[in-house]
């Protein structure tokens, strides 16, 4: 029985629902779905170099059949909360054409989880982080001795978030024959840091790559430090642009634009746009101690929201430094973790 008036039911049978005509589905389609495919067929690849949403893969590697293509993000990496992000060293389940002949594109389908992020956000009060690379081990900080003036803060920086990922930090000073490196070394001498030391005309390659092979290490530093000129003099193809201090401000040009990986041998460096801040903004700093196990030790002891600073009271880190419990470096240990905590509120 119809809701409307006698008079008014025909004026307004046309809105009735029931009366509404369903159109035919002619092509047989199915209605869509929230269940997405499995892609159990799917090739895993590396993706070594990202460029405005696509996205250089390799796949097959270290076999007679590897090589390169070029993917983008399949809807599947959009969820909820989000879109799934892809960056350099990801590893990604690929489908579609990856055959990597010219004009092919692929389709990015998952990424695998990841052993290490390092991330970096705009500023020390911002809590959205920027990925810059996935599954990196180690960290090569280049800085130079002179030209520009070494920041040793910005280092402290470096060293903050590689410790927060879990990643090892390899300490680089180049331009060495512009100035004595001691004075930069002696603010990390409590640090238990790989260190290489290298001209402006010259660098230790064949040290270089016994460090780097088979790792993933990711390249960051201050614009002018002599990065892009490092990763060139390592993977001569690279090709990455490099360019000159400024002789007024001191300061250097940005000549990386972008963040792309190179293999040598049977590791991988990976080159990143030179800065001049790294925001720490989502780092949690107990991931710091953990990287100092000789004070994470004696912090067992620690009362209950021990901050480990000079003002700390009955911190067991410095009463156990005091006493000489690790010895003549522990004042130099005691005393870079201290900075390197301080970093993330100044």
């Amino acid at each position: 029985m119809s809701w409307l008036p006698p008079d008014e039911d025909e004026e307004y049978s046309e809105y009735d629902e029931s009366a509404a005509k369903v159109r035919p589905n002619p092509k047989g389609n199915k209605p869509r779905s929230k269940n997405r495919p499995e892609h159990a067929d799917a090739k895993t690849g590396r993706v070594f170099s990202v460029d405005r949403g696509r996205y250089g893969v390799w796949v097959d590697e270290n076999t007679p059949q590897e090589r390169q293509l070029i993917a983008t993000k399949a809807r599947e990496l959009r969820t909820q909360e989000g879109r799934i992000s892809v960056v350099a060293g990801d590893y990604v389940d690929l489908v579609g054409d990856t055959t990597g002949d010219e004009g092919s594109l692929a389709r990015i389908v998952r990424v695998q989880p990841r052993t290490t992020l390092l991330r970096r956000s705009a500023d020390d009060t911002d809590a959205v982080e920027r990925i810059i690379v996935a599954n990196a081990d180690q960290m090569l900080i280049v800085v130079a001795a002179a030209n520009p003036e070494p920041r040793p803060r910005l280092v402290d920086r470096y060293l903050v978030a590689a410790y927060d990922a879990g990643i090892a930090p390899i300490l680089v000073i180049t331009k060495t024959d512009l100035a004595d490196p001691a004075e930069v070394l002696a603010n990390f001498a409590g640090l238990d840091l790989t260190v290489v030391t290298s001209r402006s005309d010259e660098f230790p390659l064949d040290e270089l790559r016994v460090l780097l092979e088979g790792h993933t290490t990711v390249a960051v530093g201050h614009s002018g430090v002599g990065k892009s000129t490092l990763v060139n003099a390592l993977v001569p193809d690279a090709n990455r642009a490099v360019g000159r201090v400024n002789d007024v401000t001191g300061r250097g040009r940005h000549t990386s634009s972008s963040t792309i990986s190179y293999r040598i041998g049977t590791g991988w460096i990976v080159d990143t746009p030179g800065v001049r801040s790294f925001g720490l903004g989502h780092i949690d700093p107990s991931n710091i101690l953990k990287s100092f196990t000789d004070l994470a030790e004696l912090a067992e002891d620690c009362p209950r929201g021990c901050t480990h600073l000079p003002d700390a009271p009955d911190c067991a880190i410095i009463e156990g430094v005091a006493e000489g419990r690790l010895g003549e470096l522990g004042p130099q240990r005691l005393e870079s973790f201290q900075r390197l905590i301080t970093t993330l509120g100044s």
